[in-house]
This record gives structure tokens, C-alpha cells and sequence, in this order.
């Protein structure tokens, strides 16, 4: 099939689409419906997928306060008495409430999660090591994750934000003769700290490294200079276009500039990822892109003016643009995101949408594998009852101890000893 007639149909499959359905309680208790359509891939290789990943969430349960993502100074977290929560800054609840990105056990079970979705890893959003705003937080918590993520052999990989250059000199953090420095110690930070672990995504050696734009460092020679010393250089990432010289690649992500404030069409959005994959087809390192939707709250927030709509339509839009990914011969495919909820671009189980797109990245991975991939629908109910049961019995110590076997079996993939184990809590 040719890519005009592909996005054709694509098209057509975004537009057919119903819109999702209403919110519905959470539940540990899986009930068979219909399994997602089969997706088609003819690759040559297998493309990594990794999830775009945002560590900035804190709760008064382990930071003792709500963080800026939850509250957007605007809002305030509150659960009923059936357990339910309102008034957080998203139009979109975690199956497990609002969490804090320092909870080892909420980061355990989100890594469990990716693991029986077939998720290769993650690539988080890294601001900085600095006490400036929450960056210092955020580091912390990327740290704590990449544990849960080793614990369970996957990879990470961090992408930084180099935007934070811009703020800091602005808030006076430091004066801008001193920023090439401060990039320098940024890059230096990241090879003692993450860049020689064995779990961090290396391509022949050099470790990968993305970049949210860039948005400050924008030319090759200044890039070179960051890496000056950093052996091996990283293979650098970034936002749409590679960098001259010195970039391997590039990603998509959502393009709301032109929903103009409004509605992102599916026809606009198919001739945004034709041209990004025509232009990035000669790349070294060849990344793609799927994402379920994007429904911001920075306006309803007090934050800004929004970056405008893209309808997830019953779940096609994530289906669409991720098909779309599979038939070019990608080193990687990004999900985008894991649990961006200012954004409403997260995959991760939510209280409206459940496991819709977690399923739909098995059903792409057993595409992927040749319909090897075994894990199922059913599997990704486990970790939810195995999160709720660590954290209802972690002052009695024996069975805290036998729970953490249980998630331990699930980090290593092993849901049958799981499954025995849980049915003793039943």
C-alpha cells in the first residue's frame, strides 16, 4: 500500500471512529470484552517502545504537599467518600488516585504495568540536578524510577529540557555568559550519574540522549561543546529536526501549533507524520511517534491559553498514529506520554479510559513479535490489586514481605507465580 492511500485509510479509521466512552469506577476485577483489532508490521527489525514519561508529581502522602502538576495553584485534590477524586489539574484520574513520583511502590507498579504492556522502557522529561524550582524533586524521583526500571530489565533514556536554561537565567539562578557552563555540567551530570549505567539505552556504545527542542542550545557547535569531554558523545535526539552536525535523529510529537487554539483535524495531523517520516527517513537513529489524544488543562488552570484539542475517538487516534509508526522501518517507536495529565496525553490506566491503550500496545507488540508476545489483557489487572494490597499492608510485616515477592514475580514478567500468590488475598 502506498503511504498516500495508507494515511487514506488511517484517515478514514480516525474519522469512522465513535468518541470514548463515560467514565467509569476503577476496578481490579477484569471482565473478557472484545480484543483490540490486530495491527500489521513488516519491518525488518524490531522498533523499541518507549514511554514518554513525566516525573514531577508530588502528594502530601510522601512529599507533604501537593505538588504544582496536581494543583496548577488552582486546584485542590479531594476524594469523596466512595473513593473518588475531583478537582485535580487534569480531566483524566489514574486508576490509582493522584500519586507522588517518589512512591516506590506506585513507581513499582507503573513499571509492572509497561512490562506486561510490552513497553522496552522510558524516556523521561530531566530538568536538571539544580535547587531551582522543582527540578531538584523531579531528579530525585527520575532516580527512584530508573530502580523499578532496572529491578524489571528494562531501559531508560533521559530527555532533557533544556528550556530550563532559559528560566533560570531569567529568574537569575545564573547571567548568561555562564550558561554554556552550566550545559556543560548538565552534560557531565548525566555521564557520571546515568549515562554508563547498563540499563540506560546505549546504540553502539554511546548512550542516546533526547532533547525537548532544543529550545536553548539550538546550534551544532553548541552542542559540541556541551559534549566536549563526555566519552562516548551521546547520540543527541531532538524535536522534528536534527541538529546540524552533531543530531542522529529527531521525533514527532503532537503538533497542537496547528490546531490554531482549536481542533487538530486527523487529515492536518496525517500530513503533519507524512512529512516527518518523508524527512526522516535518512536518519541514524530513526524514531516515530504514537500518541492517544491531547486535551489540556493549562487554561481551565490559570496557566496559560491552551495548545488546542486533539479527539482520541474512541481510542483511534492512539490506534492510527501508532499503525502508522509499525510500517516504517523505525529504530524506535515513542509513546507520547506515559502520564502527561496537564497535557491529557498519558496511556497509563485512568478511571475514564482503564487499560484502552495499554491493550492496544500488547496488541502492536504481539503484532511486532509475530504473535509471540504473551501477555494479556487479564495480566494488566494484577499489578493494580498487587498496588492496592502492598500499600493496605505495609505496617504488618510478614505480609509486606510476601507482597513484595508478588511484585517482585511481576517485575521480572512472571504473572503465574503472581497469580498464585494473590489468591490467598482474595
Amino acid at each position: 500500500m502506498s503511504r498516500a492511500a495508507l494515511w487514506l485509510a488511517l484517515v478514514g479509521l480516525i474519522l469512522a471512529a465513535c468518541a470514548g466512552g463515560a467514565a467509569q469506577a476503577p476496578t481490579a476485577t477484569w471482565q473478557p470484552r472484545t480484543p483490540p483489532a490486530p495491527f500489521t508490521f513488516s519491518g525488518q527489525k524490531r522498533p523499541l517502545l518507549l514511554a514518554h514519561y513525566m516525573a514531577w508529581y508530588q502528594t502530601p502522602y510522601v512529599s507533604k504537599m501537593w505538588g504544582w502538576h496536581w494543583t496548577m495553584n488552582r486546584f485542590m485534590p479531594r476524594q469523596n467518600e466512595q473513593g473518588e477524586w475531583s478537582d485535580l489539574a487534569s480531566h483524566y484520574t489514574p486508576l490509582t488516585g493522584p500519586y507522588d513520583s517518589s512512591d516506590p511502590l506506585l513507581l513499582e507498579y507503573q513499571v509492572q504495568l509497561m512490562k506486561l504492556s510490552g513497553i522496552d522502557g522510558v524516556i523521561v522529561d530531566w530538568y536538571g540536578s539544580e535547587q531551582a524550582e522543582d527540578y531538584a524533586p523531579i531528579n530525585q524521583a527520575a532516580g527512584r524510577l530508573f530502580e523499578a526500571v532496572r529491578k524489571a530489565g528494562l531501559k531508560f533514556v533521559i530527555c532533557y529540557e533544556d528550556q530550563t536554561v532559559k528560566q533560570m537565567i531569567a529568574k537569575r539562578y545564573f547571567d548568561e555568559a555562564e550558561a554554556a557552563a552550566h550545559g556543560q555540567l548538565a552534560m557531565r551530570y548525566l555521564q557520571e550519574t546515568w549515562f554508563r549505567d547498563e540499563a540506560y539505552l546505549k546504540v553502539d556504545g554511546q548512550p542516546l540522549l533526547f532533547v525537548f527542542g532544543p529550545q536553548y542550545f539550538k546550534g551544532g557547535r553548541q552542542w559540541q561543546a556541551l559534549f566536549e569531554g563526555i566519552e562516548p558523545q551521546p547520540l543527541l535526539v531532538t524535536l522534528d529536526n536534527p541538529v546540524d552536525t552533531v543530531g542522529a535523529g529527531s521525533y514527532p510529537w503532537p503538533p497542537m501549533s496547528l490546531s490554531a487554539g482549536g481542533e487538530l483535524r486527523p487529515e492536518v495531523l496525517a500530513q503533519y507524520l507524512g512529512n516527518f517520516y518523508a524527512k526522516t527517513s535518512q536518519d541514524r537513529y530513526k524514531v516515530g511517534g504514537a500518541f492517544p489524544g491531547f486535551k489540556d488543562i493549562y487554561e481551565q488552570g490559570g496557566a496559560g491559553s491552551s495548545y488546542g484539542y486533539l479527539d482520541e475517538r474512541g481510542g483511534e487516534t492512539f490506534r492510527a498514529t501508532l499503525q502508522d509508526a509499525l510500517v516504517h522501518d523505525l529504530d524506535m517507536i515513542q509513546l507520547i506520554t506515559w502520564n502527561d495529565y496537564g497535557e491529557g496525553t498519558g496511556i497509563e490506566p485512568t478511571v475514564q479510559f482503564e487499560y484502552r491503550y495499554l491493550e492496544l500496545t500488547q496488541a502492536a507488540r504481539r503484532a511486532i513479535e509475530g504473535g509471540r508476545f504473551a501477555y494479556t489483557a487479564e495480566d494488566l489487572r494484577l499489578p493494580l490489586r498487587v498496588y492496592e494490597l502492598r500499600s493496605r499492608y505495609a505496617a504488618e510485616p510478614a505480609a509486606a514481605a510476601e507482597l513484595a515477592r508478588l511484585g517482585e514475580a511481576l517485575l521480572a514478567g512472571d504473572v503465574k507465580t503472581a497469580a498464585k500468590l494473590l489468591r490467598k488475598y482474595r
